[in-house]
């Protein structure tokens, strides 16, 4: 008889480490392309642009990796995890980085210096796409940083939705809540976002537009319980369809390359003109809603085979490899000072902007961020992370048994 505890033991998926570092070099490489002025290549200017798919990466791992431990505690029967201590984990995983970036950017690039009292609050408390219509220079990546953080914050009370349970609703509403998340996100694109937007902040970036890339993540977390659940109860219809969908998803994640060949069809659907325009140009709204339905399903079948792949499998060896995972450490780094060294590396190499060399510049950029996310994650990330049990015992003690993706997932 397997015991509540050891079923919400923690669990590994290593190669979800290499994929955030597949999400970050994406990210880079889309900016350096457009400072190079690929996008208006043929052949290869929208693919190239549509690489910033690397942020639905980003989301689907962050619904995945921090909705789990909800759901695995509620599946063993034990209380969830302590919302004041994850959410003192969140600050101390992002703040003294980002800290660090903000700082940077507004001191050393020529574009920022005339950034006030107000620009530096602002950015610094993540406020800047609900106040303002841009972000500063070397910062723009940032808006997905501010959304992703609203995410958090309203993760807890997602998971109070989808798991409390009552005399009405004794059974778990995972699939429910994630498809109100799909639904809110549907309608803020299609109708609220643009009857909301009076043309002074980000609208169209906040949380409500990117909620469905969240919930994919959360079904595949639910799903991943599921599937390592020793319950049954399999007497009713939902409870049916529930294990019916579970064992398809996990079949399909035992074939990583039938996953990445169907992502890949998905990105070039994606690279056509239903998506939108490669530039800045304003899309339509069907478009934008189109982009992004297929990023959310890219980067689900992306990341469907990290999770369920066979450990012993060569899709898990490779990116289980000690090298990739390390980058994968090193990605909230990457992530956050790459366009700050791209506009200081473009400025050195006399690069000016839309005029080519893409491939140098990204060549320059990421070696620059691996050595600078080095050093941050050395003398910034990990001496932050030694506080994340300066809690009372009781505190810590509510999440220790809680289920985690790896060491950097908390």
């Amino acid at each position: 008889m397997v015991g509540p505890d050891r079923r919400a033991a923690a669990v590994a998926f290593p190669a979800l480490d290499s994929l955030r570092a597949v999400a970050a070099i994406a990210v880079l490489a889309t900016h350096a392309a457009f400072w190079a002025g690929a996008y208006a290549r043929p052949v290869w200017g929208t693919p190239l642009s549509r690489l910033d798919v690397g942020v639905a990466v980003f989301f689907v791992l962050s619904g995945f990796l921090l909705s789990r431990p909800w759901i695995a505690r509620h599946r063993a029967g034990l209380p969830p995890p302590s919302t004041l201590h994850y959410l003192w984990k969140r600050a101390l995983r992002l703040v003294p980085v980002y800290v660090v970036t903000v700082v940077a950017a507004l001191t050393l690039l020529p574009g920022n210096r005339d950034a006030g009292v107000r620009q530096w609050v602002t950015t610094l408390l993540l406020g800047d796409i609900y106040l303002d219509d841009e972000l500063p220079d070397g910062l723009t990546q940032m808006w997905s940083l501010a959304t992703e953080v609203a995410f958090y914050v309203v993760l807890p009370a997602l998971m109070w939705l989808a798991l409390s349970r009552g005399r009405s609703y004794p059974r778990d509403r995972v699939g429910l809540v994630a498809a109100g998340m799909t639904l809110v996100s549907v309608v803020w694109l299609m109708d609220l976002s643009v009857r909301w937007d009076g043309g002074a902040t980000m609208i169209r970036l906040w949380l409500p537009s990117y909620l469905v890339w969240f919930a994919v993540g959360i079904v595949l977390a639910w799903c991943d319980v599921r599937s390592r659940d020793d319950a049954t109860g399999a007497d009713r219809l939902t409870d049916r369809l529930t294990d019916r969908f579970t064992a398809v998803l996990v079949e399909m994640g035992r074939s990583p390359g039938l996953c990445w060949l169907a992502a890949g069809a998905l990105f070039v659907i994606a690279s056509t003109p239903l998506a939108g325009p490669a530039d800045l140009t304003p899309t339509t709204l069907g478009a934008a809603l189109t982009k992004n339905l297929l990023y959310a399903a890219i980067a689900g079948l992306v990341i469907l085979p990290g999770v369920f792949a066979p450990p012993g499998s060569r899709f898990v060896q490779v990116l289980s490899l000690p090298v990739l995972r390390h980058v994968g450490h090193l990605s909230y780094g990457i992530f956050c000072v790459h366009l700050i060294l791209l506009e200081l590396i473009a400025d050195w190499r006399g690069m000016p902007l839309f005029e080519g060399r893409g491939l140098e510049l990204f060549a320059l950029t990421l070696a620059a961020s691996l050595v600078v996310s080095e050093v941050l994650h050395r003398l910034v990330e990990r001496p932050a992370l030694r506080l994340r049990n300066a809690w009372t015992r009781g505190s810590a003690s509510a999440t220790t048994s809680a289920p985690r993706a790896s060491a950097t997932s908390s």
